[in-house]
């Protein structure tokens, strides 16, 4: 791979700065000049790990094509708002919602007129949630971008695939303009599920819970269990600082995804976990030796019946939340000891990511369910820069 000695790049809906931390670990060399995102809380973690004066709390939506032009950007980097588009949200409009304007002005208004003046970027990463390749967003953006003379390649990955046990669907949309090429294998208007290896393609990935005799995740044999990823400053006898509430588990503790640390898989993790049960991510218990649902069982029969503090019956599981630090591990923000000599251009002595003063628990959950998982986004910026072995450039 033969890449040009610094590829200037702008970040988009930067958060907390997932695709910046990628962007650092893939292959290429790439810098990013200007960061922009409009919440204030993420642009100070931001800060705090990427440095001061990349992040800016600006609108993208008044952005216009010569200020960006001024950055001489070879690569953008995006992450645009996933609320008009996912399947957790039954009001989702797509491209009529008002988050999805910002997002519409950069695709089309300010890229037409970039390439007019021959400054627009060379390759695009775009991501999203799983739901965006049925939007309308999808079809107005394919459209533009090949228009403009782009050739694109789209995914749907979850982490699962890359040995990480979490369960998180996303849709990943990467674009290059000539001279650059992807490989023959990408055609065009095709979703795929997994990344092509040695330029050609490899098998897609089958989720078992959709096809039982696949065998996914039993042939997944690096997949570290989720005990790896947890805490170990935290003593495992006594009340934990994130258990869940008494008053949350007798009314809704039935809806929780459980999770056992010798489990090699977690429900995907939203920007509402801890504030909502359903589908907003899984819970942990951490004493393994009781059976969960032989437990839920008497205590749903205790709590029928009218006993007092039937809850209590639950409270041998030792039911808690994934700490703050837990979900950047698992997001690949900070990668477990056993696997950092796995992961692209992480080492020992490199700077872990941390969290400013000022920013509470409630707004850590937040920033990390809006993020990316940045081992994945890594993998596809390598991707993305590989047509110099396939053209032989």
């Amino acid at each position: 791979m033969t890449c040009s000695p610094d590829i200037r790049t702008l970040e988009f809906y930067s958060g907390i700065g997932g695709l910046h931390l990628a962007l650092r670990r893939s292959k290429i060399q790439g810098t990013v000049v200007k960061a922009f995102d409009w919440d204030q809380n993420a642009a100070n973690v931001y800060d705090a790990n990427h440095g001061p004066s990349i992040a800016t709390k600006r609108d993208i939506s008044e952005i216009s094509a010569q200020f960006l032009t001024s950055f001489q950007a070879a690569l953008w980097i995006l992450s645009p708002a996933c609320q008009p588009y996912t399947v957790l949200n039954p009001e989702a409009k797509g491209s009529l919602d008002p988050r999805a304007k910002s997002f519409l002005h950069l695709i089309q208004d300010v890229l037409p007129q970039m390439v007019i003046l021959k400054a627009h970027p060379t390759h695009m990463l775009i991501e999203n949630v799983g739901g965006f390749e049925t939007s309308t967003t999808r079809h107005i953006l394919l459209s533009q971008l090949h228009s403009l003379g782009y050739t694109t390649a789209e995914f749907l990955l979850t982490p699962l695939q890359f040995s990480i046990p979490n369960s998180r669907l996303r849709y990943y949309l990467l674009a290059k303009t000539a001279p650059f090429a992807f490989p023959p294998s990408i055609q065009p208007g095709v979703t795929y599920r997994s990344i092509p290896l040695d330029g050609g393609q490899s098998n897609s990935w089958v989720d078992p819970r959709e096809d039982p005799g696949s065998g996914s995740l039993d042939d997944a044999d690096t997949t570290l269990p989720i005990r790896h990823y947890l805490d170990s400053d935290l003593n495992d006898n006594g009340p934990h600082p994130h258990s869940v509430p008494d008053k949350v588990l007798e009314k809704w503790g039935r809806l929780f995804d459980i999770a056992l640390p010798f489990d090699k898989r977690t429900c995907c993790f939203t920007r509402g976990y801890t504030r909502l049960v359903a589908r907003a991510g899984s819970i942990i218990q951490m004493n393994q030796s009781l059976d969960t649902t032989q437990t839920f069982d008497a205590f749903l029969s205790a709590q029928t019946s009218g006993q007092p503090d039937a809850v209590r019956i639950l409270h041998p599981l030792r039911l808690r939340y994934f700490t703050p630090s837990e979900l950047l591990r698992i997001f690949h923000f900070n990668p477990p000891p056993p696997i950092m000599d796995h992961c692209t251009k992480i080492s020992s002595d490199q700077s872990p990511f941390i969290w400013p003063e000022g920013i509470s628990t409630k707004t850590k959950y937040r920033l990390i369910g809006n993020s990316v998982n940045v081992h994945v986004v890594t993998e596809l910026i390598n991707f993305l820069y590989e047509e110099s072995e396939v053209d032989g450039q």
